[in-house]
């Protein structure tokens, strides 16, 4: 049995869930230790996952928490659920993300993804930062259905079950959550020794998802107007990074799981930071 500690967690990712039978990773909850270290934690309620509820992005929690038994990934571990604390309000984006950039400068930064892979080989890194050189475009392709099915919904539940965290609550909440009816992959560029290769990852950060259902309700049809100017052209004009996580059944595939976006530092234009939406 692995042994159990307390850690301080400061939370980089929620990502938007997907269905699994065989796979308790329906979703993604990842973070950072105090010394710079990624950890990915599961199983959490979706209670705690949705953006109006509990823990946020940029928030510092503590919980107990031992290394996953069924998940061989090294950042990969269990959360008692019902030993999360909150330690204070999300880091302040103040002073050009003063505080933030901090704790971002703790873990290493890839400048190109053939160089995080080859760390992901060599040391099984299943969680980093990339900082892509320049992003191309945002790519949109339609989910193979707009909503959740039947069995679909019944994995999502089942899954909690299986965690030990089901209540009418998490069934709720399970069945309130729309599915997203597209997909999002970003093209993107990273330049290394005046050499450019290019690279095209899925997006499955929550706040994207987020993004999308408020483009919808806002704009109606019209909603990837908005949608596009956030992310092909507000968001690259920042010092855009990703945090980079693998995929439990398929450990060689990454998903872009969190978009970081600190602004552009200049000394004689500094940018202020803004929130998604």
């Amino acid at each position: 049995m692995a042994v159990v500690r307390t850690e301080r967690i400061l939370i980089l990712c929620k990502t938007y869930p997907s269905p699994s039978e065989k796979y308790a990773e329906t979703s993604c909850v990842a973070g950072m230790t105090q010394a710079g270290e990624f950890i990915r934690l599961y199983p959490v309620p979706f209670r705690l996952i949705r953006d109006n509820q509990q823990f946020k992005k940029w928030q510092w929690i503590s919980a107990h928490i031992r290394k996953a038994a069924k998940d061989h990934r090294p950042e990969s571990h269990t959360i008692s659920v019902d030993t999360i604390t909150l330690d204070g309000k999300p880091i302040s984006t103040k002073n050009n993300w003063a505080a933030r950039r901090i704790e971002l400068g703790k873990p290493p930064m890839f400048e190109d993804f053939a160089t995080l892979e080859s760390a992901r080989k060599i040391q099984g890194n299943t969680l980093a930062l990339l900082r892509p050189s320049r992003i191309d475009h945002l790519e949109i392709t339609k989910a193979d259905s707009p909503a959740w099915t039947e069995e679909e919904l019944k994995k999502l539940v089942k899954n909690q079950i299986q965690g030990g965290l089901f209540d009418e609550q998490d069934d709720r909440e399970v069945r309130l959550l729309r599915k997203l009816p597209y997909n999002f992959y970003y093209h993107y560029e990273c330049v290394v020794n005046g050499e450019t290769h290019k690279y095209r990852h899925k997006i499955a950060d929550w706040e994207a998802g987020a993004l999308y259902w408020h483009c919808v309700d806002k704009h109606g049809q019209g909603w990837e107007v908005p949608f596009r100017e956030k992310l092909e052209v507000e968001l690259p004009a920042k010092d855009l990074q990703f945090l980079m996580g693998t995929i439990h059944r398929f450990p060689d595939q990454w998903l872009i799981i969190s978009l970081i976006y600190p602004p552009k530092i200049s000394a004689h234009h500094p940018v202020q930071a803004e929130m998604m939406f």
